[in-house]
């Protein structure tokens, strides 16, 4: 395992590993990246891997053969990551060793988002018309060109990161530097230079989940989102599955597997395909090759029963992976984000009383003491609530309900 994140999904790919019955090598440059984030008291679950080594993940040149050395020792079965950051690199690894996966140039281009634009433009993959400039000239003109309001975007950032709504040359201007101030991700990696400009389509936006193996891809199901935090665009929810007339769903579907396709990801892939429901027809928002985040996979299993994570650490492996659907006794579930309003120290967020809830499945609260700004990404939130409903799609409906009562509750002082 090349890094992670350290949320959900950091607990749930060691956990898939074990039951497996494999275990695995942690390779990372910064170990307190994860010592700072495990629960007080416990070690974080990225260390219970039989080999924790130390090297330079960021740089793939001297990586590569300290990784070619390590097989010849511990003889790898497969690569995973579950950080977006590093997803190109587990699958250069992968086609070194000779190990299952998508090609590397696949992945790279699905983890650009200029290059990812241009190869489902040039395959037809309906999308927003776009532009890619480094030199303020250019970005100003093609702003001009596309027309506004429209999208900007960094290419190489990920959850909703300086991802900004943009109405006028103004603001065009304040979000172009700011991207530019901010010249290494939080992996200290150097980012590409340049900006992506989209046009703003119109729409509700769902993501569909599929599951890539031995040259086919195979739709999982498709997950709604709502948006807020304008003029960024940060999750506020989902529910699994999207309650859509049976057309959409299946237009996002054929939609979503022209653009596997069109990138060539349709093999050893689980991947979160999102897409806009626009007035002229699904468009492609951007294709991550990678589980997909914010708690949709165990939205998924709690539905479904299918184990998204085991599934990613079976197609690692090469392997079939067990796509039978079991009956979990709910039909939908749900997830709503609590997203601070306001600056300052979380001083209560009291949700013990939400445990108990009709259809509650999990509550996470942050502690006191935490330092809270505005949000303005999906890295700020400060906890979230699931539930599910047995009988139909009203498990958003559900969440919604619990969170009114809880965002009255916060104290930030």
């Amino acid at each position: 395992m090349v890094e992670s994140w350290v949320g959900s999904m950091s607990r749930l790919l060691p956990r898939a590993i074990r039951e497996s019955g494999h275990e695995f090598t942690f390779l990372t440059r910064d170990l307190h990246h994860y010592l700072r984030s495990a629960p007080e008291g416990a070690a974080h679950p990225l260390l219970g891997a039989r080999n924790v080594i130390t090297t330079d993940t960021n740089d793939t040149q001297t990586l590569l053969p300290e990784v070619e050395r390590l097989h010849s020792v511990f003889g790898f079965d497969g690569v995973i990551t579950s950080c977006d950051y590093y997803l190109s690199t587990a699958a250069r690894i992968a086609g070194t060793l000779g190990l299952p996966g998508s090609s590397p140039e696949a992945v790279e281009n699905a983890c650009r988002k200029d290059a990812a634009r241009r190869v489902l433009a040039d395959a037809g993959v309906p999308g927003p018309r776009f532009a890619v400039h480094g030199e303020w000239a250019d970005i100003a003109r093609a702003a001009r060109e596309i027309g506004y309001p429209l999208v900007v975007k960094p290419v190489d950032l990920c959850a909703g990161m300086y991802v900004r709504r943009v109405d006028d040359e103004e603001q065009l201007t304040t979000a172009v530097r700011a991207l530019a101030d901010f010249p290494l991700n939080a992996r200290g990696q150097r980012r590409a230079p340049v900006v992506l400009l989209e046009e703003l389509m119109d729409g509700p936006e769902v993501s569909v989940e599929t599951v890539s193996h031995a040259g086919a891809v195979q739709v999982i199901g498709v997950t709604d989102k709502s948006v807020g935090g304008a003029p960024a665009f940060i999750e506020t929810g989902h529910m699994f599955p999207a309650a859509l007339p049976a057309a959409d769903a299946e237009a996002a579907e054929l939609t979503a597997l022209g653009a596997l396709k069109a990138l060539g990801l349709t093999e050893g892939v689980v991947a979160h395909t999102e897409i806009k429901l626009t007035s002229a027809g699904p468009r492609v928002v951007e294709v991550n090759p990678r589980p997909a985040g914010n708690r949709i996979t165990e939205l998924v299993r709690h539905v479904t029963g299918i184990d998204l994570a085991a599934v990613f650490v079976d197609v690692a492996l090469g392997r079939a992976p067990d796509l039978r659907r079991t009956d979990t006794g709910l039909r939908s579930a749900a997830i709503g984000f609590l997203v601070p309003q306001a600056a300052g120290t979380l001083e209560a967020l009291d949700g013990d009383a939400l445990r108990d809830g009709p259809g509650v499945l999990e509550v996470q609260l942050a502690e006191p003491g935490r330092p809270v700004k505005i949000a303005d990404s999906n890295n700020e939130y400060l906890g979230h609530v699931m539930a599910g409903d047995a009988e139909g799609p009203g498990a958003r409906e559900r969440v919604e309900a619990i969170l009114g009562g809880l965002r009255s509750r916060p104290v930030i002082r």
